[in-house]
Formats: C-alpha cells, sequence, structure tokens
C-alpha cells in the first residue's frame, strides 16, 4: 500500500467515530453565532483572549499552547529521527526499501509544511472546533504512517533507530489522545452555551409585550354634497352723461 493510500485507509478508518462530533460541533459553532448575534457576547473575564469577538478563558488557550508545543517538539524529534534512518542499507528487498522511502518523505513534507500550518490556524482560533478536527485527522493519519515506517524499522533497521521512532510514535499518540478529548469538551461546552442562549432568547421574547391590533373604521356614509358655488355675476359700470350746457339767449334790444 502506498503513502496516499495509507494516508485515506487511515482517515475513512477514523471518520465514522469522529463523523458525528464533526457535524455537531459546525452545528453549534453556526448556532452560536446567531446566538450572539441575537443577545451580544457577554462581557470578557480577566486573563481572557478574543477568538472572533467571543473570550477565550486562559485556562482554555494555556491548555491549547501546552499541547501544540509538545507537539512542535515532537515534529521536530521526529523529522531528525527519519533523516537518520539508512533505509538503502536494510537487508530487504528493493520494492519494501522504495515504500519505506516514499513513507519517509510523505512525513517530512508533512512536518514541514502542512502541520505547521494547521498548528498556526489553532493558534489564531484557540477554540475553533472545525481547526481542531482537521489537526485530529493529520495527527490521525500521520500515526498510521509513521507506524508503517516504525514497524518496517523494527524488522530490518538498527535497536537505537527504533527505540528513537517508538519514542515519537508514542508522543503523536498522546497529543492525539489529548486532541480528542479537547474536541469533547469543547463540543460539551459549546451545547451548554446554545441552550443557554435558548433560553436566554426565550425568556427576552416573552417579556416584549405584544402590540395591540390597529382598528381600522371603514366609514361608507356618503357625505352630502355641497351645492355648487354661484357664479358671481360682473355689474356693467354705469355710464353718466354730461349734463347739458344751457345755451346762450340772444341780447335783448331797448325799445326807443
Amino acid at each position: 500500500m502506498n503513502t496516499r493510500a495509507a494516508i485515506v485507509v487511515s482517515l475513512c478508518r477514523h471518520e465514522s467515530t469522529m463523523k458525528r462530533t464533526y457535524i455537531v460541533a459546525v452545528a453549534m459553532c453556526f448556532l452560536l453565532s446567531a446566538g450572539y448575534a441575537q443577545s451580544g457576547p457577554p462581557p470578557a473575564p480577566a486573563n481572557a483572549e478574543q477568538q472572533g469577538g467571543v473570550p477565550v478563558s486562559y485556562a482554555s488557550v494555556s491548555q491549547l499552547n501546552g499541547m501544540l508545543g509538545q507537539l512542535e517538539s515532537t515534529s521536530k524529534s521526529a523529522q531528525g529521527d527519519l533523516a537518520k534512518l539508512r533505509i538503502e542499507k536494510w537487508k530487504t528487498d528493493s520494492a519494501m526499501k522504495k515504500q519505506a522511502l516514499e513513507n519517509v518523505e510523505s512525513i517530512q513534507r508533512n512536518l514541514q509544511s502542512a502541520l505547521p500550518e494547521i498548528i498556526g490556524q489553532l493558534r489564531a482560533a484557540p477554540e475553533d472546533v472545525p481547526a481542531s478536527f482537521k489537526l485530529y485527522r493529520n495527527l490521525d493519519a500521520l500515526y498510521d504512517v509513521l507506524g508503517s515506517v516504525v514497524e518496517s524499522t523494527g524488522a530490518f533497521g538498527s535497536r537505537d533507530d527504533l527505540q528513537s521512532l517508538s519514542n515519537d510514535l508514542n508522543s503523536f499518540e498522546t497529543t492525539r489522545k489529548q486532541l480528542a478529548d479537547r474536541i469533547e469538551n469543547l463540543s460539551s461546552s459549546k451545547e451548554a452555551e446554545i441552550v443557554r442562549l435558548r433560553t436566554e432568547l426565550k425568556t427576552a421574547q416573552a417579556a416584549i409585550p405584544a402590540a395591540p391590533p390597529k382598528k381600522v373604521i371603514v366609514d361608507d356614509t356618503e357625505p352630502p354634497k355641497k351645492p355648487a358655488p354661484k357664479k358671481k355675476s360682473t355689474a356693467k359700470p354705469k355710464t353718466t352723461k354730461p349734463p347739458a350746457q344751457a345755451q346762450p339767449q340772444p341780447p335783448q334790444s331797448n325799445p326807443q
């Protein structure tokens, strides 16, 4: 089985056990965001960091940092131990050596690229359940492939190489179990928070007084018609004739 197939088989094997947790956790994150949009986030306690506006307790951040620090230390140790392997000197056929070399190269790429990126994402969002589950799946795949290398080293390699890689494998397994417990606790905590927010939302909605229905009065009586206004007649101005002038009388002659 090649490296890619081994990783796919590993993911499928554990997908069924973690699928329900993942789906519930994503749904809870969505509902929790909706709840905070309704009621607003609570005031941040002392010694708390912020994750998307939601306070994260110091204890939670401290637990995660310890776990990630141990994981980074194990990754560094494993890279050094894998680099010391002399697979070309193993007393086995070429197909087995080729498979072991491919597995080692795959693990090295993961430890140098994929794993640091996932760790950075989780440090930025300490209580993000999808990011936590992403790290869990990556550790799960690493454990399976590294386990295959350890098994081959035990059969064809030196005892010192076997001991070093076995220690790395056990350390990865310890971190994986701790991460699984953390995901379960985060899911339970967020579920309890959702129940609380739903209760508060129902209480707030019940406290809002219902607005009385508006009365609409329909008046179907036809108002009396007003008489049409009378047109004002415009009277023509009277023309006054000028007074007649007295005609002069002829002078009377005196009789002699």
